[in-house]
């Protein structure tokens, strides 16, 4: 007999529960690889299985990944620096600017506004690689190629369709009628954005802001192609130096893949609700 005030639990609800936390499990398997792995040795990495845990655990393996003893061998320490420098401007930049873009295609329609649109939306669709060759081009004549800013530069204006389409989506349930209120106190366009639409703001910056940063802190190709002095590579490109050319040392790389996913993982427990709370504000309407 079930305790008073308190409902009893059906089997439907056990069996869900109980499917939850086998996935969840499942999902984490990975986790708990690369976790362990980390805090062996490299002679236990290379004795034991996957499974075993490390009998004497040692954080020397993530001491190596980000400044490695041997002489000449990159870290993944500098790469951590410039992907923080690389990301944060980005991530405001296109956020911004996605912010305008969305505000203007929403609020203040004109003629040709729907194929802006979709010109923009367009470039969602273009893969990396089929832009490699003038991209390198390009930012080689303006003098940013194998630098933070044109690597920043890059993934600002490829972040635009994605920002742009967030943004628009999330000022659709803005009443237009505040920006009519506005316009008859005689604000123009951009006053009317930054004192009534852009504080509003707070839950899509949340939205475009994770899926920027954690978008631009993973990539790899434009970072691996745009970039090829170790001083100017993100995380990701020194992250893959870490294989090594004789030896691979799985715990050191374990290890830095660990570290480099701290960012993202940080954002998103930090903002995950937030993150949610965006989403279905923008997708009420619109």
């Amino acid at each position: 007999m079930s305790a008073p005030g308190r409902r009893p639990l059906r089997p439907s609800r056990v069996l869900l529960h109980g499917a939850l936390a086998l996935l969840a499990a499942l999902y984490l398997v990975p986790v708990y690889v690369t976790v362990a792995g980390s805090l062996k040795t490299l002679r236990e990495v290379n004795t034991t299985s996957i499974w075993t845990p490390p009998a004497h655990p040692s954080l020397a393996a993530w001491r190596d990944a980000l400044t490695p003893p041997l002489e000449g061998a990159g870290g993944i320490g500098p790469g951590i620096v410039n992907s923080l420098l690389l990301t944060v401007p980005a991530v405001i930049l296109s956020s911004l600017w996605g912010s305008l873009n969305g505000y203007l295609l929403s609020k203040w329609r004109f003629r040709g506004s729907e194929a802006v649109f979709a010109f923009l939306l367009y470039g969602m669709f273009i893969p990396y690689q089929a832009i490699l060759i003038p991209l390198v081009q390009f930012l080689e004549r303006l003098g940013l190629y194998d630098t933070l800013p044109g690597l920043a530069l890059t993934h600002v204006i490829y972040g635009l369709p994605i920002t742009t389409l967030i943004f628009r989506n999330y000022y659709a349930v803005v009443p237009v009628e505040l920006v009519e209120a506005a316009a008859l106190e005689g604000a123009g366009v951009l006053r009317t954005y930054a004192r009534i639409v852009l504080p509003l703001s707070g839950p899509g910056f949340v939205v475009v802001g994770i899926w920027q940063f954690t978008s631009i802190w993973n990539e790899f190709l434009f970072a691996v192609t745009l970039t090829s002095n170790p001083d100017s590579q993100p995380v990701t490109v020194a992250l893959q130096n870490l294989a090594g050319s004789f030896a691979a040392l799985y715990n050191v790389q374990m290890a830095g893949a660990l570290v480099t996913a701290l960012p993202t993982l940080i954002a998103f427990v930090l903002l995950g609700r937030f993150f949610v709370r965006g989403l279905m504000a923008g997708s009420l309407k619109g």
